[in-house]
């Protein structure tokens, strides 16, 4: 059973929309941005500085939307991707990404407790990627903190299963507000407070539902956050029902 891997699923309605999308939105973008850059170079010196500004902004929403379209082929590919099935030490994964991101940033002390020995089948890609993503808000969202820690535990579920559960003490959110936590591009912070392109969270709950799982969130402003995800025993791929 270890390495078992899971055919590719069938692209959902979803997922061939996005493709499509991405596919049918590169073209005219190319041209906007090409037609704007060569404004910009041979007529840029006729135009006042309102007419620069304008051609930049142009140029800066089409970055802006090239960078929209990856995000959305990346969605779209998850559900398409092969599901392998073995032991994944997410322990293990949680000290390591968190390690990486002390290093990244030696300035900052973030106490750290992580919870030893769990252990969940499913792929390790994809579940590696859901810790990258949930570690990483909660290093992100806990950098203003003074006193900054940041938890991975193990947690009944009602469902019988476990709750893996990554805990901050940093702005939090309100709760009012969860129902956009998991939606594409719905930021409940600004952007130039705190970077990143809002599909973070959408890329989470679409890797779990495959693993035939479950996502949440609790938080208050100011107070933290603490974000929860369930893995099936097996691993079902709710996909291909494999």
């Amino acid at each position: 059973m270890s390495g078992a891997s899971i055919p590719p699923a069938a692209p959902t309605d979803s997922d061939l929309s996005g493709l499509s999308l991405s596919h049918d939105l590169r073209a005219p973008l190319r041209v906007i941005d090409g037609f704007a850059r060569i404004l910009k170079e041979d007529y840029g010196h006729t135009l006042d500085k309102r007419g620069n500004d304008h051609l930049d902004r142009i140029l800066a929403a089409t970055q802006r939307m090239g960078s929209m379209i990856d995000v959305l082929m990346g969605l779209a590919q998850i559900g398409a991707q092969p599901l392998q099935r073995r032991p994944v030490d997410l322990s293990a994964l949680a000290q390591r990404i968190l390690d990486d991101l002390q290093h990244s940033e030696p300035h900052r002390l973030v106490a750290v407790e992580i919870q030893p020995g769990l252990v969940r089948w499913g792929d390790p890609d994809l579940l590696g990627r859901v810790m990258e993503n949930l570690l990483g808000n909660a290093w992100k969202y806990s950098s203003r903190s003074a006193d900054a820690c940041i938890s991975f535990k193990g947690a009944p579920h009602p469902s019988g299963r476990t709750a893996f559960q990554i805990r901050d003490n940093g702005v939090g959110f309100d709760m009012r507000l969860v129902g956009q936590l998991f939606a594409p591009f719905q930021r409940l912070h600004s952007a130039s407070d705190f970077p990143g392109h809002g599909v973070g969270l959408v890329t989470v709950k679409r890797i779990i539902e495959r693993h035939g799982g479950e996502v949440g969130a609790q938080g208050e402003p100011g107070q933290g956050s603490m974000f929860w995800f369930t893995v099936a025993e097996r691993a079902i791929d709710k996909a291909t029902g494999g």
